[in-house]
């Protein structure tokens, strides 16, 4: 079985977000840029399916992105530490991700004729939480998706798997290929241990160039919410003058 698992490069869940003087783009400035949180699910499940087959099993992990110049900004780095989980061979696509359009295409060229099984990603991305590429790839490439999984389970052609739906958990049954986004649950996060870190280093890694796609987005600006505004506290047992208080902004 092969498997293709993208990661997404994001800022550190603790960076603090500022943005170039035009507003057009992060200033990623001594910002620390770590594996998306989502993708180390899609990441760890994978590692697991390949120990339970280590010879019945590859798994290639993917990033679309430009290796940044700071030591803290590379996206090399975070592929190898993919890797240090028991992977087999990385590939970057050496293209700005610009949007998801954009992204899913670069993946779905490159997965198109390579004859994957599975391909994993997290639901969404922590940046801008579009939720769209995997279904974008699973369009791109015709193959069935499914999203938010929290199981999976391989058996004779077949996925088995729990997904989150509004107000429960659907169970289903799906054959391969398969193109699949992870929540939390579907495995439990890894750390590399030393060994794993070492090899990493001598794992194939692949550069490969972006194919030729418009994206469909253009970034007029980005902004920071605004500061918090005043606010009135009213004592929780004083309801009278809570109604009031509503009454006057015309709320009720």
């Amino acid at each position: 079985m092969k498997i293709l698992c993208c990661i997404s490069h994001v800022p550190d869940t603790t960076a603090r977000i500022q943005f170039t003087a035009d507003g057009k783009a992060l200033d990623r400035t001594g910002i620390t840029f770590i594996i998306n949180p989502y993708d180390d699910f899609a990441l760890a499940r994978a590692a697991e399916l390949k120990e339970k087959n280590p010879n019945g099993v590859k798994v290639t992990v993917l990033a679309v992105g430009k290796n940044g110049a700071q030591s803290t900004d590379s996206v090399d780095a975070n592929l190898r530490k993919a890797l240090a989980l028991g992977l087999d061979e990385a590939v970057r696509i050496d293209a700005e991700p610009v949007d998801a359009f954009f992204v899913a295409h670069q993946i779905a060229a490159y997965a198109k004729d390579k004859g994957f099984d599975l391909i994993l990603f997290g639901k969404e991305s922590i940046d801008y939480n579009g939720a769209q590429v995997p279904g974008m790839v699973a369009a791109l490439l015709n193959l069935p998706f499914v999203s938010y999984a929290t199981s999976i389970e391989i058996q004779d052609g077949q996925a088995h798997l729990t997904r989150e739906i509004t107000g429960g958990k659907e169970r289903l049954s799906c054959a391969l290929p398969l193109v699949l986004s992870a929540q939390k649950g579907l495995a439990e996060w890894r750390i590399p241990n030393v060994r794993g870190i070492m090899q990493a280093k001598t794992k194939p890694f692949q550069v490969v160039p972006p194919v030729s796609v418009a994206p469909r987005v253009r970034t007029l600006r980005h902004e920071p919410p605004p500061p918090k505004g005043t606010f009135k506290k009213i004592d929780p047992e004083n309801i009278q003058e809570l109604v009031q208080e509503l009454a006057n902004k015309g709320l009720i």
